[in-house]
C-alpha cells in the first residue's frame, strides 16, 4: 500500500476515491504476493474438478518421464527457471513408436509459455503427452515472479516476451543452430507468444501457437471489471498502469497482441474457446483479422477459459497436426 501510495503521489494521481481500490486490485492482480491459481480458476467459471482424474493420469505420465532444470537471468537480472524434457527420442525406456510429428528424430522443441498463477509443469500437464508422443523435445519455464523464477511484478506477456526471446536463445545456444522451435502459450502464455511475435525472432522459431490469448493486460482487465465485477475500470486500471510504469516498468497497454501481430513473419496458429468468460473470444478474433503473417483459427465451440484442449481433444489435436505438419515440413 505504501509503495503504491507513494507512486500516485509522485505520479500526481492520488486522489480520495479510487486509491482504496486500485491498492486493492494492484495488490491482488499485478503482485507476485497476491496471485493465487484457486482465484483464476474460479475466475474462469469452470468446473476443473470434472477433469481431475484424467489431469491426475497425465500429470503422473508427464512427471515420470525424465526432465531436468535449467536456469538463466532475465535482462534486469532476474532468475528465471525452467523444466526440460528432452525428446522420446532420447528416453531408453520409451518404446512406442512414433507415427506421426518428428518422425524424422529432427532437433524439434516446443517452448510452452503458461498462464496467470501457474507455473510450467502445472500448465501443460494436459498438452504434455500430446508433443511427446510426437517426438518433440519441451521447454517449459516459469514465468517472471510464478514458481521457481524470481519476480515482484507480473509481467502480463509485455515483460515476458523479452524473457521469452531470451529462451529462445538459450535454447538455440544449448542445442545448436540447427534446432526447430514452435512458441505455445496459453492465456497469459498465449499473449505472451503473440507479443513475441512482433519482435525480431531468429530463423529457428518456425511459428506459433496461442491458445486464448489476451490482446493487453488493460484491456482484459476492464473486461474482467466491467463483466465480472460489473465495476467501472476508471480509475482504477489508469491509476493501476500508472503505478505500474513505476513499480514494475510497463504501462499494461504498453505492448498489445493487436499491434504486435500485425509485424509478425512467421505463421500463427490462434486457438479460443467460444465460451471464454474470463478472456472473451472476441480478443482472438481481433488479433486473428489483424495479423498479416500465414495464420489459422480454431473456436472450440463451449469450450471455457484454457478449456478447448479438453473440452474437445479430437479437433485440437487434428488441427495442431495440421499446423505443425506445415511449419516444420512445408506441408
Amino acid at each position: 500500500m505504501k509503495a503504491i501510495k507513494k507512486a500516485a503521489i509522485a505520479a500526481g494521481v492520488l486522489t480520495a476515491a479510487g486509491i482504496s481500490e486500485t491498492a486493492v486490485f494492484y495488490n491482488m492482480a499485478m503482485k507476485r504476493d497476491g496471485i493465487a491459481p484457486e482465484k483464476s480458476a474460479k475466475m474462469s467459471g469452470i468446473d476443473w474438478g470434472q477433469y481431475e482424474d484424467i489431469m491426475r493420469k497425465k500429470g503422473e505420465y508427464m512427471l515420470s518421464q525424465p526432465n531436468e532444470k535449467f536456469s538463466r537471468y532475465s535482462d534486469d537480472g532476474l532468475k528465471l527457471v525452467a523444466t526440460y524434457f528432452p525428446s522420446a527420442f532420447e528416453n531408453p525406456n520409451y518404446t512406442e513408436e512414433i507415427t506421426e510429428g518428428n518422425t524424422e528424430n529432427k532437433k524439434r522443441l516446443v517452448i510452452g509459455f503458461h498462464g496467470y498463477t501457474s507455473n510450467g509443469i502445472a500448465n501443460h500437464t494436459a498438452v504434455f503427452e500430446y508433443f511427446y508422443k510426437r517426438g518433440y523435445a519441451l521447454l517449459f519455464p516459469d514465468a517472471r515472479a510464478h514458481g521457481k523464477s524470481e519476480g515482484k511484478y507480473i509481467g502480463f506477456g509485455c515483460l515476458d516476451r523479452k524473457d521469452a526471446l531470451g529462451w529462445i536463445n538459450w535454447a538455440i545456444n544449448k542445442f545448436g543452430e540447427d534446432v526447430e522451435i514452435m512458441l505455445y502459450g496459453t492465456s497469459m502464455g498465449g499473449a505472451t507468444v503473440l507479443m513475441t511475435s512482433g519482435l525480431k525472432l531468429p530463423p529457428q522459431v518456425k511459428g506459433i501457437t496461442s491458445d486464448c490469448g489476451f490482446t493487453s493486460p488493460k484491456e482484459v482487465f476492464t473486461f474482467v471489471l466491467n463483466k465480472q465485477y460489473h465495476l467501472p475500470a476508471f480509475p482504477v486500471i489508469q491509476l493501476s498502469d500508472i503505478i505500474n510504469k513505476k513499480l514494475a516498468g510497463y504501462g499494461m497497454d504498453e505492448c498489445n497482441g493487436k499491434r504486435e501481430v500485425k509485424k509478425a513473419k512467421v505463421p500463427i496458429f490462434f486457438i479460443h474457446g467460444s465460451a471464454d468468460t474470463f478472456v472473451p473470444c472476441f480478443m482472438c478474433h481481433e488479433m486473428y483479422d489483424a495479423c498479416l503473417a500465414p495464420k489459422k483459427k480454431l473456436i472450440v465451440e463451449g469450450a471455457g477459459h484454457a478449456e478447448s484442449y479438453l473440452k474437445d481433444t479430437a479437433t485440437y489435436e487434428r488441427e495442431l497436426n495440421k499446423f505443425m505438419d506445415a511449419i516444420f515440413n512445408n506441408k
